[in-house]
């Protein structure tokens, strides 16, 4: 069976740090493209961040500089460090895998940023 599990997220004051992952069953890790999206109540879900089977990373202009993504081939997971937490960061976080022939969800991880 194919599946994506989050884990990770939680409540951190603006400025603080989580780190997310992502472990992934039933598939050729390496031979999918993971990213991790997010959205916020209200709002479509974006993109944050994605990663190549290769390691090639790519990242929202909102999160530059200050979320990094990797992945563990061997671990078959996906991580996404994020940094300098900000309240506009607040957002269920949902796991990404696509091939050429499928994509791939999550169930998410809510990541909330308050004081």
């Amino acid at each position: 069976q194919v599946q994506l599990v989050e884990s990770g997220g939680g409540l951190v004051e603006p400025g603080g740090s989580l780190r997310l992952s992502c472990a992934a069953s039933g598939m050729i890790f390496s031979d999918y493209t993971m990213a991790w999206y997010r959205q916020a109540p209200g709002k479509q879900r974006d993109v944050v961040a994605q990663i190549s089977g290769a390691g090639s990373a790519n990242y929202a202009d909102s999160v530059k500089g200050r979320f990094t993504i990797s992945r563990d081939n061997n671990k078959r997971t996906v991580y996404l460090q994020m940094n300098s937490l900000k309240a506009e960061d607040t957002a269920i976080y949902y796991c990404n895998a696509k091939s050429l022939f499928t994509t791939i969800w999550g169930q998410g991880t809510q990541v909330t940023v308050s004081s």
